[in-house]
């Protein structure tokens, strides 16, 4: 590893649980402080590291000295909350070996959903990475419930890599990537070296998670890196057993599977509208307005809606999908699920007769919209 060959200002390192493991049921402290290494090499060459971890419920069974609990919301959300402390002490003495203090982050859903919450999270961020202090992020799993969790770390790690605006994702795994077919299962199974493109034939070959000690698979992964090479940032998925793994990928070698950034990426806003909130509700559209959307770029009037599906009020982040139920885009609706009831396949011109008032044209305008 060449460390003058660093391709990268900002860089963000998902851990999954089964990489602090080992696959074990306890946290494998040496290979943590190796992975610190890592990331002390890399902060002290001038990149700025921001740390997504998991392991906060493993922290906690061992702390425990692994109780046998009734597998209920409240005692893994006890578990976490006992472990979470272990697993922030233990990063803090292990990167203190490099004199490099952290700062830890715990967010849920609602920290995302919420724009000015948003903004907040990401100034904190930016201000402990312009003190040299590495950002520890975790979901807060002691109180978020299944409405306001984002679910796995892989999909937390993207959005923080939107928040503080990386150049590059890594999600380390105990995979050494994504592979053409299952390697569990096929021995002659070959390692997909680069995506340009992550479509529905790729996302077939995403199985679950292998350790079955973590939330996450190569699914969560894929739609990971799908939220962060829209923003325009490098993806790059590899085994977190790898020697040096993150200082090469940093340094641009040939590790795991490198997910190319699109070549136009999202500004703030729709970078928000992806990885911010849980859409509420489904607009289903006929074949006219699918290719208005998807192919001419135009917003999305009322005349085309076939369907509204669930409650969402104004300003909530919907899916826009086809007649077959695939989500083509996603964005802020302008009418809620009771006014659109009633203007759905109405000409834009019938609003406000209809409802007896207007908030323009536009359900969804296309400023509004991420298509996808």
């Amino acid at each position: 590893m060449n460390l003058s060959e660093i391709a990268y200002r900002r860089v963000v390192v998902k851990l999954g649980t089964s990489v602090l493991t080992s696959g074990s049921k306890h946290l494998d402290k040496a290979h943590m402080v190796e992975l610190a290494r890592q990331m002390a090499l890399l902060m002290k060459a001038g990149v700025e590291v921001v740390l997504c971890t998991s392991g906060a419920i493993a922290a906690g069974r061992e702390h425990l000295q692994y109780p046998t609990l009734p597998d209920t919301i409240a005692n893994k959300q006890l578990l976490a909350a006992v472990g979470q402390s272990q697993l922030i002490l233990a990063w803090a003495q292990l990167f203190s070996i490099y004199g490099l203090h952290v700062g830890q982050l715990l967010l849920t859903r609602a920290d995302l959903q919420d724009r000015y919450r948003y903004l907040n999270a990401r100034d904190t961020l930016n201000a402990l990475l312009a003190q040299n202090i590495i950002p520890i992020i975790n979901e807060n799993d002691a109180v978020a419930t299944n409405e306001i969790k984002v679910g796995d770390n892989d999909n937390l790690s993207a959005r923080a890599a939107l928040l503080c605006d990386a150049d590059l994702l890594i999600l380390l795994t105990d995979q050494k990537g994504l592979f053409d077919c299952d390697p569990r299962s096929n021995p002659d199974a070959k390692l997909i070296s680069e995506v340009v493109n992550i479509d529905d034939s790729l996302r077939k070959l995403a199985g679950g998670s292998v350790s079955g000690l973590g939330t996450g698979g190569m699914a969560t992964k894929l739609e990971a890196a799908d939220i962060a090479r829209r923003a325009g940032i490098e993806v790059v998925i590899a085994s977190g057993q790898a020697p040096d793994v993150i200082g090469r990928v940093v340094c641009k070698e040939s590790v795991g599977t490198h997910f190319c950034a699109t070549d136009h990426p999202l500004e703030n806003r729709k970078q928000w509208i992806l990885a911010g909130p849980a859409p509420e509700g489904k607009l289903v559209l006929d074949d006219g307005a699918v290719r208005a959307v998807s192919e001419k770029g135009r917003s999305l009037l009322s005349k085309g809606i076939l369907k509204v599906k669930g409650e969402f009020d104004r300003g909530a982040t919907v899916k826009v999908v086809d007649t077959k139920g695939h989500e083509i885009a996603r964005g802020m609706a302008r009418y809620s699920s009771v006014a659109l009831l009633q203007i759905a396949g109405h000409h834009s011109d019938d609003i406000e007769s209809i409802l007896g008032y207007d908030y323009g044209d536009a359900v969804v305008h296309r400023n509004d919209m991420v298509v996808l």
